[in-house]
Parts: structure tokens; sequence; C-alpha cells
């Protein structure tokens, strides 16, 4: 059984679909039928759009920079662990070779 692609959409594509929404001021579903798509597609794109912008607004960071931040500091994270368990390793090796 051939399995479905999700269909990807540009991040232009995406915008100028928020913008119908929130600057022109068709509904979701007006813009999904005329552009061939799911309006709930466009309804989330549009929440999310709002989300960041209030996020910015008030000064903080949108959802996506805050997911970046996170799997940078994971990785960041796991390095670390890694370089302390070496260390670990090394210090209990010149301690057994010391004696």
């Amino acid at each position: 059984m051939e399995e479905k692609k999700r269909k990807e959409y540009t991040k232009e594509f995406k915008e100028d679909a928020v913008k119908l929404v929130i600057d022109q001021g068709y509904s979701s579903s007006e813009v999904g039928s005329r552009l061939g798509i799911s309006s709930n597609n466009v309804s989330r794109w549009t929440r999310d759009y709002r989300r960041d912008q209030e996020a910015i607004l008030s000064g903080g960071k949108t959802q996506r920079e805050v997911e970046a931040e996170n799997r940078e500091l994971r990785k960041e994270n796991q390095r670390l662990k890694m370089e302390r368990d070496i260390l670990k390793k090394a210090a209990a090796f010149f301690a057994k070779e010391s004696n």
C-alpha cells in the first residue's frame, strides 16, 4: 500500500495565505478554496502567525525561536554530558595509575 505524502508549502505561500485572511479580510475557508488547500491549514497558519506576532510585540520569542533554542540546548547538553563522562573516566584512570 502506498503511503500518502504530506504536501509541503513554502514559507512565502503560507505568508501570502495568512495575509489574505488578516489584511484582506477573507475567511480561512475562502482562502483555502481559492488556493485549493484545506481551510484547516489556513486557520492553523493564521493562528500561528497571530501567536507569533503577540510574542514579538510583548518582547518575547516566537514559538519557533523557542523550539530552535531548545534543540540547540539539547545538543549542547548532550555534548557536555559526554565530555563529563570522558573526564570522569580519565580521572579514574589516572587515580588508579598513581597508586
